[in-house]
């Protein structure tokens, strides 16, 4: 069994590579797994690539199995799917998820991987972790039934809580974008979509997910007298002002926050591992493989995360793939 890998890391802002690693072999409780695919959470790990995590929230950004230190040179990534070909038996040969960066093969505790279920396909499998921070802020947001809302921003996350709201009866939920192109997204998970001028008021809840000043602006704009903005967005070393003067404070409006890093207190009976695995049973339906946008292999990453944070490549999610000699 190789005892070698090749990770990707950021060497400084803006700058990839990929570097060879050593393995060592699995102790007791622990799992050698080689990576089948992972997925590149555009909106966080654009912002750690081009350097731009807050000196004060870098303890608070690190990923569990993350290596080096922000700004750089650090190995930081989460949405890892691979098989495990060493370990507990009961594991071996199961395709598993992992908060693992971007790496061929690694070494962990059996106890951080979660088996993915039979119906979820290993490709699909790699927006655990997204669609688990949509199930966070729907703890946190607590829709109700016949429930009016809009989903702020039509990236990766925006649209893995629309999919969810989709599930949900009598409530009317419309995507809001700047770009058309997300109609069609819109479209394949069975909501609405309207450009942020056309997007319906009166709003009873709004979950924010542009990272935009103006498209929570915009989510204050369409809501309801004591209507909620549950905000999502991540801004990193960015400054963000509101119009807060104007009608916020006599139609009594909520801005709230919502972050993936703590269990929604709504449901604190509920572990980290009840999550992850709520997560990937919900990623049985189709209709998410809407979510993957592109793909690509796993030596072109170097050249392809400058692309997707400058945006040339529009990506929700980017996944990678591995070689199957890895």
């Amino acid at each position: 069994m190789k005892r070698s890998a090749r990770a990707f890391w950021v060497a400084a802002p803006g700058v990839g590579e990929i570097r060879d690693t050593r393995l060592a072999a699995p102790g007791e409780g622990e799992v050698l797994v080689r990576t089948l695919y992972s997925g590149v959470s555009r909106g966080t790990e654009t912002l750690v690539f081009r350097g731009g995590v807050p000196e004060n929230q870098r303890s608070v950004m690190r990923a569990p199995f993350q290596e080096g230190d922000f700004p750089a040179p650090v190995k930081y990534g989460y949405l890892s799917v691979g098989v495990v070909e060493e370990g507990p038996a009961a594991l071996v040969g199961r395709t598993v998820f992992c908060l693992y960066p971007h790496q061929t093969r690694y070494v962990v505790p059996a106890d951080a991987v979660t088996v993915v279920p039979d119906a979820v396909p290993a490709a699909r499998a790699v927006l655990a972790g997204t669609v688990e921070t949509a199930v966070n802020a729907l703890w946190d947001a607590a829709p109700l039934v016949g429930d009016r809302i809009a989903v702020v921003g039509g990236g990766m996350v925006g649209c893995s809580v629309a999919a969810l709201l989709a599930r949900f009866p009598g409530v009317r939920t419309q995507l809001v974008d700047a770009d058309p192109s997300r109609a069609k997204t819109a479209e394949a998970l069975g909501v609405d979509f309207a450009l942020p001028g056309d997007a319906r008021g009166e709003c009873d809840l709004v979950v924010h997910a542009s990272a935009t000043e103006q498209g929570l602006a915009r989510s204050l704009e369409l809501l309801a007298a004591e209507g909620t903005v549950v905000e999502l967005s991540w801004y990193g070393d960015r400054r963000v002002s509101l119009p807060l003067g104007e009608a916020f404070h006599s139609r009594r409006l909520t801005v709230r926050s919502s972050q993936v890093g703590t269990v929604s207190p709504a449901r604190a009976r509920r572990s980290y591992a009840d999550r992850l695995a709520l997560a990937l049973d919900l990623l049985a339906d189709p209709a998410l493989d809407a979510l993957v946008t592109g793909e690509s292999a796993f030596e072109d990453l170097p050249a392809v995360l400058p692309r997707l944070a400058s945006g040339e490549i529009p990506a929700l999610c980017h996944r990678v793939r591995y070689p199957s000699d890895a």
